[in-house]
């Protein structure tokens, strides 16, 4: 790497201790600067779908600044739901806008770990269980955050799947694993991205933890990615100071105030002077942080100054909020609802108006506002409707805006934690009794010619630092569910959560369910506009979603969530990739997701010079303009190597009116038929048949073409 002659200069003049200093935190979320060399503190913020509530430099309690409100965009799961490139890009440059309109220079993330169990706490912020959606939604995200002269950093690099013992656990799988699963989105993030930064994980790999790991960052990252950003530790992840120095972590983060304690810090600075680290490790540190600096601008007096909270970055919440919404049933065209017909409309759910934003660890915020789903509805209808609600199931304490305190928390316990659906008293269980009582009352007055449930999980359940325990259903709402449907059997059910829930008990029963994300700030409009017809729902899953916990492959094999080590015996079978290999149902698969209209494929063409060319005619065939998503799986027809039935390796989401067509084309090169082989330690293209298959979901194929290699 050659660094400009500034960088050069300015680290002949730092003094040893100055280096040091650049490289781990002064404060919870800042580096040291060098004010009598123009080198500024590098400050970072937590995100991705909001910059977080400033802290006292030196402790885990609001500073209580009045002006740190932000807009709230859609989870990383909404995000990916989409399955729309462009709004992610879009939901960049309004992270970036706001990070920089706050006076950061680095937001931490986007989160591009895999799904490899619905139970993991962090699942919400993640974008999918498939490599190639989540690296194809990150990449564009990232360059939207960096147009602002600010460092998205993608994490957690690697295989940090869950929050059980995440300080520590060892993740032990194997390399084609590895390579074909869990690092592709990294990839993606790092060569298309341009990630200007980098968070190393908690987990260890190989007998490393991963900000320590020589393996992943020398060799896969700089080495075979040629990667020349930052890498940054997750807060409390280095255990060494020799370790740490040695391999290409540049700057340490934690948790505590003893700042000159950190292992980068006078540990560091003993074992340079004790001749146990080179000075010219630190150097190459260093340089890479003000190569940062310079890529921000930071060093000069030309910087953009970014903007929070305009117009326009509602309008992208909204949008995104929008096609993030996925409509998983409708039996007999039950949606959308039809607003002359309605006088009165009940609304039961506590998640109706729970707020979401101010929890679940890291990612919480201070949103500027937040739309609720009955906030929503009663905005959309005005005084036209009569809307009334009653919570239907009692939640135990309400949600409340976490103490800071938690992120130490979390460290001195490992994060060893599971969250229970079910920890009731006497109170607690006639208080449940009472708002079911409540709810069947009210749903039987006829007068109410709609009833809407309003459920799911928050952030007590979706939360960084701990793992659900299962997949039920929290507060009885199942019970709950059941009985409504019992007297209301037309009921709509929306199911607001970051991850899948068991539905199983009510799930053939609903002619309408709903599945609404944490939304963002806009999430209660979209949903009102999703419902009535105003906006014609496009969102797909970005997972699948399993019956039951133990369908789900990590847990089939009780490998989740391991010991002091998670052993990843399932391979390369994670999600929908174990499913229809197996011919296992879940409840809804992955891409799914159901629209107020209909289309259909026609003329498939493949066609070969270099690459691969897939073309078709999508047709919008229904009464409704809409937009479809076409999703392209491979599928080995005559290859012996051991491979899911279909990889997802294109995707593109279209806009029809009622009877237009449009050509859509996807082009593949040969890698894109690849398999990691372990012997080689590469990927090879195994010569043979394939197929194209072409659909609207994993399952749902609507045509199919063939194309030979080799």
């Amino acid at each position: 790497m050659t660094y400009s002659k500034k960088i050069q200069g300015l680290v002949q003049a730092l003094t040893l201790e100055e280096k040091v200093g650049m490289i781990h935190g002064n404060s919870l979320f800042a580096t040291k600067g060098v004010p009598r060399l123009g080198i500024p503190p590098l400050v970072m913020s937590d995100g991705p779908m909001g910059v977080r509530m400033d802290f006292q430099p030196d402790q885990w309690v609001p500073a209580g600044n009045d002006a740190d409100y932000v807009s709230y965009l859609p989870s990383g799961s909404a995000l990916a739901s989409t399955w729309n490139r462009s709004l992610a890009w879009e939901a960049g440059r309004v992270l970036g806008e706001e990070t920089r309109g706050r006076g950061k220079d680095v937001i931490l993330g986007p989160s591009v770990n895999i799904k490899r169990s619905p139970l993991c706490g962090r699942n919400f912020e993640y974008m999918s269980e498939d490599p190639y959606l989540a690296g194809e939604q990150t990449a564009p995200m990232i360059r939207g955050i960096q147009e602002a002269d600010v460092a998205a950093c993608v994490k957690h690099f690697a295989v940090n799947n869950q929050e059980t013992e995440r300080l520590y656990v060892e993740a032990e799988l194997s390399d084609r694993a590895l390579r074909e699963l869990y690092l592709p989105a990294f990839e993606k993030a790092v060569k298309e991205g341009k990630s200007y930064t980098l968070m190393g994980a908690y987990n260890k790999i190989k007998g490393e933890h991963c900000c320590e790991s020589q393996f992943l960052l020398d060799e896969i990252l700089r080495g075979e990615w040629g990667y020349d950003g930052v890498v940054i530790s997750d807060w409390g992840a280095v255990h060494n100071t020799e370790k740490a120095a040695a391999c290409s972590l540049d700057v340490e983060m934690s948790v505590t105030n003893d700042f000159d304690q950190y292992k980068m810090a006078d540990p560091l600075l003993a074992a340079v002077k004790e001749g146990r680290i080179r000075e010219e490790q630190i150097d190459e540190k260093v340089k890479r942080v003000l190569l940062l600096m310079e890529r921000l601008h930071m060093l000069e007096g030309d910087r953009k100054k970014g903007c929070y909270n305009t117009p326009e970055h509602r309008e992208t919440a909204k949008a995104a909020a929008e096609e993030a919404v996925v409509l998983l049933k409708n039996e007999g065209n039950r949606l959308p609802l039809k607003e002359k017909k309605i006088k009165k409309m009940l609304v039961i759910g506590e998640n109706a108006v729970h707020v979401h934003s101010c929890g679940g660890g890291s990612a919480e915020i201070k949103a500027l506002y937040e739309i609720t789903p009955l906030m929503g509805l009663k905005m959309y209808l005005g005084g036209n409707v009569q809307v009334d609600y009653t919570p239907g199931y009692y939640v135990p304490s309400a949600q409340e805006t976490q103490s800071a305190s938690w992120q130490e928390t979390s460290l001195e316990n490992g994060g060893g934690q599971t969250r229970d659906t079910e920890m009731l008293g006497t109170e607690e269980s006639q208080k449940r009794r009472e708002a079911l009582e409540e709810a069947l009352r009210l749903a039987a007055d006829e007068r109410y010619e709609e009833v809407l449930f309003v459920g799911g999980l928050n952030h007590d359940f979706d939360s960084e630092g701990q793992d659900r325990k299962d997949m039920k259903l929290p507060y009885g709402q199942d019970e709950v569910i059941r009985k409504l449907l019992e007297i209301r059997p037309d009921m709509t059910v929306v199911m607001h959560a970051g991850s899948p829930v068991e539905m199983e008990e009510w799930a053939d029963q609903v002619s309408a369910l709903v599945w609404l994300w944490y939304s963002g700030m806009e999430g209660g409009t979209a949903l009102a506009e999703v419902l009535f017809g105003v906006v014609n729902p496009s969102g797909h899953l970005p997972e699948t979603f399993p019956k039951y916990c133990e369908d789900c492959p990590s847990h089939s094999i009780g490998e989740f969530p391991g010991d002091d080590t998670v052993r990843h015996k399932e391979e390369i079978y994670v999600g929908y990739r174990y499913y229809q290999t197996q011919g296992k149902k879940p409840r809804f698969c992955f891409g799914h997701g159901l629209s107020y209209t209909t289309f259909s494929y026609e003329e498939v063409q493949v066609s070969r010079e270099k690459e691969i060319e897939v073309s078709l005619k999508v047709k919008n065939t229904g009464s409704r303009k809409g937009k479809e998503l076409i999703q392209l799986y491979i599928h080995p027809v005559d290859n012996g190597a051991d491979r899911p039935v279909q990889e997802l390796k294109g995707y593109e989401k279209i806009e029809l009116d009622c009877g237009e067509e449009k050509n859509v084309t996807f082009t593949l090169s040969e890698e894109s038929f690849a398999r990691y082989d372990e012997k080689r330690k590469a990927f090879v293209t195994e010569p043979g048949r394939y197929e194209i298959w072409l659909g609207e979901s994993c399952e749902k194929i609507l045509a199919k073409a063939e194309v030979r290699i080799g």
